[in-house]
């Protein structure tokens, strides 16, 4: 499909009566790990907001059929909507769940589709008409999810996007209070005035998520997905601190309406392209590695080259003398479907590339053609599961990569 086609589609769906649901798809959405999961998960109170005719709790297991809709290849499906409710009915479940999808013919249950952005425009039911929904799942190398988070924002995994046409922004959805201490949520008397007149770069906001998560003992893997999370809920307190009063205000007119919805959207892509990176060079000092000695972060190396981190150093690079087999270089893509092409030619000396990844999952033929091209995926360990059961076996923890590193 071009481009042409997604941008005709959002506008087609980009309207009132609709809900997106923007998720990237994992191994348990796919069906890359042989999950017994029947598709894409959409969380009880999505489906309970499109399908209200669902949320029966007197009726045990109360379900519905739609139509499922998927635009970009194309291909039709009835979908079942079910309520496993039988934790109010004395049983122990309570959990919605999507089934008709027709196994992996389905580009939706494909596990090539793993790691890919998936935009999900549910039709609401309404007393008169029956819930719809239309899907895109985007390919083209990136460009297509290039093109939807130029209107959603960035699409992380674990960190779906949820948008509903006239009545709400995309960009405002997420302005969402957490007010509990236990989380990272930043009240305005916590927030530097500095950072609501200038919003603080990203390594900024990671020094104070160090601060409101520090290492305590525990594991690197463990303290990356915490500090994470962490992150992006301070980086959501700023970002309602800073600009919902002045969305609040109004606008005069639609230039500046676009120009305050773009700034937001660039800082929240400025956040998501180095988040990974901050976050790994800070756990890299923290495991006892020196910057400029044990590891060198964005270095410029072979003229024009630029790897997200080399192991031990430049200097060790560029003498032929230095054995290229303790040599090491690690990228950090959040996710890495069709990004992880762009790593293979980054540093000529060292055979194997390491590459660090937050996504769920990977088809095992991909899996392959990435371990023909010399790539070894560095996945945090929370995330194996996600991964098909001969893939596993194959990936190493950012603390085993870690380890290695010292031992090179």
């Amino acid at each position: 499909m071009a481009i042409a086609d997604l941008s005709d589609w959002m506008s087609d769906f980009g309207k009132p009566g609709y809900l997106w649901y923007a998720k990237r798809l994992s191994g348990n959405d796919t069906l890359a790990n042989k999950s017994h999961q029947a598709g894409p998960y959409i969380p009880k109170q999505v489906l309970f907001e499109v399908l209200p005719s669902i949320n029966r709790p007197e009726v045990e297991r109360p379900d519905a059929f739609f139509e499922l809709y998927l635009d970009s290849h194309p291909e039709v499906r009835t979908i079942r909507a079910i309520w496993y409710n039988g934790k109010l009915h004395g049983g122990t479940r309570n959990e919605t769940r999507l089934t008709g999808f027709g196994g992996a013919q389905s580009a939706l249950l494909d596990p090539d589709s793993t790691g890919a952005l998936a935009v999900f425009a549910f039709k609401v039911e309404t007393e008169t008409s029956p819930a719809e929904c239309h899907v895109w799942v985007c390919g083209g190398e990136g460009t297509e999810a290039d093109f939807v988070e130029e209107r959603l924002g960035p699409v992380e995994p674990k960190i779906p996007v949820i948008w509903r046409p006239g009545v709400s922004d995309p960009q405002a959805d997420l302005f969402t209070a957490v007010p509990s201490r236990a989380s990272c949520w930043l009240q305005p008397s916590e927030i530097p005035a500095g950072w609501l007149t200038a919003f603080p770069t990203g390594r900024e906001i990671i020094e104070r998520t160090i601060g409101l998560r520090p290492a305590s003992g525990m594991p690197v893997d463990v303290r990356l997905m915490l500090r994470r999370a962490c992150e992006f809920e301070i980086f959501k307190s700023i970002e309602e601190a800073s600009w919902l009063p002045k969305i609040k205000e109004g606008f005069h007119s639609i230039d500046g309406f676009l120009g305050m919805a773009n700034t937001i959207l660039q800082s929240r892509k400025s956040r998501a392209g180095k988040s990974l990176e901050y976050h790994t060079a800070a756990l890299l000092e923290e495991e006892g590695l020196s910057p400029g000695t044990a590891f060198v972060h964005n270095p410029l190396i072979e003229i024009n080259k630029r790897p997200d981190f080399l192991f031990p150093s430049v200097a060790a690079y560029e003498d032929n003398a230095f054995p290229a087999n303790r040599l090491r270089m690690l990228a950090a893509k959040t996710t890495c479907k069709d990004r992880w092409r762009q790593i293979i030619n980054e540093a000529d000396r060292i055979q194997t590339k390491h590459l660090l990844t937050l996504q769920e999952g990977v088809s095992e033929p991909q899996f392959n053609e990435m371990v023909e091209a010399g790539v070894r995926l560095v996945v945090p360990s929370g995330i194996h599961a996600s991964y098909p059961e001969a893939v596993r076996p194959h990936l190493i923890t950012l603390e085993e990569f870690i380890g290695d590193v010292r031992t090179a």
